[in-house]
């Protein structure tokens, strides 16, 4: 075949051969490198984090304090959009507006991540022209910020948030919310709390007579708010460093934010030759009189701390502001406690909902906002501690079986219990051994084992085992559901 030609032709060949893995490898080196063989990190964004069924009972019974809390007030759920028109945002946040994550223009609507549950709720309002409701919202917010996820500072969170819309009489309103907020912090048990108490009104009104500029007041507001982490000092070099304060009006400022007590120092602020000449100071300090006289009928004045530090930063704030922060026990005798921490806030805002209103109607409205995550973070942290056992089910009988080839009846059985409404479950094995059925629900802290043999199918009963006591007792098969229901009757404790 190959005659004399044959070495050319198997130099052709080979040629071709040459051209043809030529094109192949310019072909690969246009798609690209090899994704298969990158390598791939796994890891959640950052700030952001997973959750395992032990913290989600956690959060499941934190939740449930909160909500029951919340619905005992009367409250009603709404839930709006995890995301808005990016306009709708704008404006509302002062310096923090710059922590908004922005997202990518989507069919003509530029859009960004909800930063808080607030700004949205006065947007449901002026759209479906409502001037009257007392709801809460729990969902996830999104901040762009560099999170210290050690100090429970994250980029995707949970808000819990009370809010009463509609036009009241003075400071009724507000003093719920606190209670609602001492109520909630008492209930969880996470250690001493105390409830900063201030008045926008106030804070401006300091601002005007101390002789800040009208175009700072913001600005100055977002660097008192910073005094429960820094020293004066520091607040202080920014005002003047950054901020271009005169040193003089900030020593005038920082006269006054020094202070804090109870109804005693609004009275002693009432007499104040300067601030009581201004008018909006005025009514701040009428208005925190009479909810010291309301937080004293609710039962709760020894919680509350006037504050004249508490600024909260952000822009929609018209009146009564408040931070729940927790206290650390003092170190030595005569000390007072130290915060150590805020765990909710929220205050009063009169304006934002007329910003969404064609015709600028205000609808006055107050809330109130649980920090969760720290709440979390420390109950979590308690728990570790204590080395405490955490329930991930409620489940609250195992269907089990003595004998080998008894799946078919345990089937039979769970399901009658699960028409019933029973919380129940059974191990996926034709013939498992009784004593791995028992070890299981040891190890899920299943109270009950409905165990099911020949004998008692014979009798009609099945064996009712207390896996607490190892007590076991034979129940007539058609009072079992409300035997385990009897049993169960306590709320089932997740931690």
């Amino acid at each position: 075949m190959w005659g004399k030609g044959g070495r050319l032709v198997e130099r052709r060949t080979a040629g071709w051969i040459e051209e043809e893995v030529a094109k192949l490898l310019k072909l690969k080196a246009q798609l690209g490198p090899d994704e298969g063989k990158q390598k791939f990190v796994l890891k959640t964004p950052k700030g952001t984090r997973d959750y395992s069924p032990r913290q989600m009972a956690v959060r499941e019974k934190v939740f449930d304090v909160i909500i029951s809390c919340f619905k005992r007030h009367g409250a009603e759920v709404i839930d709006t959009p995890v995301f808005e028109l990016k306009e709708t945002l704008t404006g509302k946040y002062g310096e923090d507006s710059k922590l908004i994550y922005d997202l990518k223009d989507q069919g003509g609507e530029l859009l960004s991540l909800r930063y808080d549950l607030t700004v949205p709720f006065a947007r449901y309002l002026a759209m479906n022209k409502l001037t009257n409701i007392k709801r809460y919202h729990i969902a996830k917010v999104y901040r762009r910020d560099n999170p210290a996820m050690t100090r429970g500072r994250y980029r995707e969170f949970y808000q819990c948030d009370f809010d009463i819309a509609g036009q009241f009489d003075p400071m009724i309103p507000d003093a719920e919310c606190l209670k609602i907020m001492c109520e909630i912090l008492s209930s969880l048990q996470i250690g001493d709390f105390l409830v900063k108490v201030n008045d926008r009104r106030i804070l401006d009104g300091m601002f005007a007579i101390c002789g800040v500029p009208d175009s700072k007041f913001r600005t100055i507001c977002s660097s008192v708010d910073k005094l429960d982490k820094v020293s004066w000092e520091e607040v202080k070099n920014e005002m003047v460093g950054e901020k271009g304060l005169a040193p003089e009006v900030a020593d005038r400022i920082g006269d006054y934010v020094q202070q804090h007590g109870g109804v005693s120092l609004v009275e002693q602020l009432l007499q104040d030759p300067e601030l009581s000449q201004n008018k909006q100071a005025l009514e701040g300090l009428g208005d925190l009189k009479l909810l010291f006289e309301y937080l004293i009928l609710l039962g709760i004045a020894d919680k509350i701390s006037f504050d004249l530090s508490l600024a909260r930063g952000l822009d929609y704030y018209t009146g009564v502001i408040y931070e729940a922060v927790l206290l650390q026990s003092p170190a030595q005798a005569g000390e007072e406690p130290l915060g150590v921490g805020s765990v909710a806030a929220g205050g009063r805002y009169d304006g934002l909902v007329g910003m969404f209103d064609p015709k600028g109607r205000k609808v006055p409205c107050v809330g109130l906002s649980i920090g969760v995550e720290r709440i979390f973070s420390i109950v979590e942290q308690r728990l570790e501690a204590l080395e405490e056992k955490v329930r991930t089910t409620e489940t609250q009988v195992l269907v089990a079986s003595a004998q080998k080839k008894l799946l078919e009846e345990r089937l039979k059985l769970v399901s009658e219990l699960w028409d019933a409404g029973i919380k129940a479950e059974l191990l996926y094995k034709k013939n498992p051994k009784l004593l791995n059925q028992l070890q299981y629900c040891e190890e899920a802290g299943i109270p009950l084992v409905a165990i099911i043999g020949e004998q008692e199918l014979k009798d009609g009963v099945i064996k009712l085992r207390s896996v607490a006591s190892r007590e076991e007792v034979d129940i007539r098969r058609e009072d079992l559901v409300e035997e385990i229901k009897r049993r169960t009757s306590e709320p089932l404790c997740t931690c």
